[in-house]
């Protein structure tokens, strides 16, 4: 007899899962930039699902995607790649993932773990034989995540200037990792 199995999977994303990725968005900044920017500096879940939906049906490179981490026919987390943008990257050979979100209370789950794995099989598959990736210098959850899966810092970092003034900066670190 076997036992039974979990129902989850990562697919691509389509233009109907705009709103549950725009959801998650929301809810996944106001906890990153908490302290950093005022509540209503932030994207509301209109304003992101719109924002989703215009990329996913209008990408500005076919090797833009959005791929979705289910449970059951849930959104319970995205990644987003394409090619990297960095002045020193090159965006025929480097790819970066721009984004993993997995819902609070579907951490721990193996979610983030499929949606890693599958973003770096879509990287391969367009012919990226590198990945960048931008985490927050003070991230140690996600940077300790990156690591045990194979990514390591570069020695690339930057300070973002959340609201155009300079008083409200973000540190990140870039992590990279060989696709081969």
């Amino acid at each position: 007899m076997s036992s039974p199995t979990a129902d989850v999977s990562v697919r691509v994303a389509w233009a109907d899962d705009a709103p549950a990725i725009g959801e998650l968005q929301a809810r996944a900044w106001r906890t990153t930039y908490a302290g950093l920017l005022p509540a209503d500096a932030l994207p509301d879940e209109a304003t992101a699902t719109e924002a989703w939906r215009a990329s996913m049906t209008r990408p500005e490179d076919a090797r833009n995607r959005v791929l979705v981490a289910l449970e059951r026919n849930r959104v319970v987390g995205f990644a987003v790649v394409g090619p990297a943008s960095d002045p020193d990257c090159d965006p025929i050979s480097d790819a970066e993932l721009l984004e993993l979100t997995v819902a609070a209370g579907e951490r721990g789950k193996g979610h983030g773990s499929r949606l890693l794995t599958a973003a770096v099989e879509t990287m391969a598959a367009d012919k990226f034989t590198r990945a960048v990736f931008w985490a927050i210098a003070t991230d140690d959850e996600v940077r300790a995540f990156l690591t045990t899966a194979g990514w390591a810092a570069d020695t690339a970092h930057r300070e973002l200037d959340l609201d155009g003034t300079g008083s409200t900066t973000v540190k990140q670190v870039r992590l990279h990792t060989a696709l081969s």
